[in-house]
């Protein structure tokens, strides 16, 4: 389990960082503007969300500052009501929650990843 666990993880950082660069330097409206630049930020979001509710239950429990219900629910959005992703929710979480999520997974990196392997 540890390890598809540890592999979830590199999921997550791997988008954090795709959707960083892709967002680097430029504002909600240059994304609102850019369509496909809009559905790579929702499909990195996505695959982040449902990494993430694959990581163990107890990992996430020892981070209940994330709200990982939210974070699952977002993919839900994307996936099943397209037309009803807001970009202002999207964007929130681009400020508000990519940098708590990332020092949430380090920490179980550190805490559970076995000691020789990496994401």
């Amino acid at each position: 389990m540890s390890e598809r666990a540890v592999l979830r993880i590199g999921d997550i950082k791997d988008n954090i960082a795709a959707i960083r660069e892709l967002l680097e330097g430029r504002s909600a409206t240059d994304i609102e503007k850019d369509r496909v630049a809009r559905a790579a930020f929702e499909r990195f979001v996505e695959i982040v969300s449902e990494a993430s509710r694959r990581l163990p239950e107890a990992w996430k429990a020892e981070h209940g500052d994330i709200s990982w219900r939210r974070m699952a629910d977002i993919g839900n959005i994307i996936r099943h009501a397209y037309d009803a992703v807001d970009l202002p929710m999207l964007w929130r979480i681009y400020q508000d929650d990519l940098d708590p999520l990332e020092t949430a997974v380090d920490a179980m990196l550190a805490a559970h990843a076995p000691k020789d392997s990496s994401p």
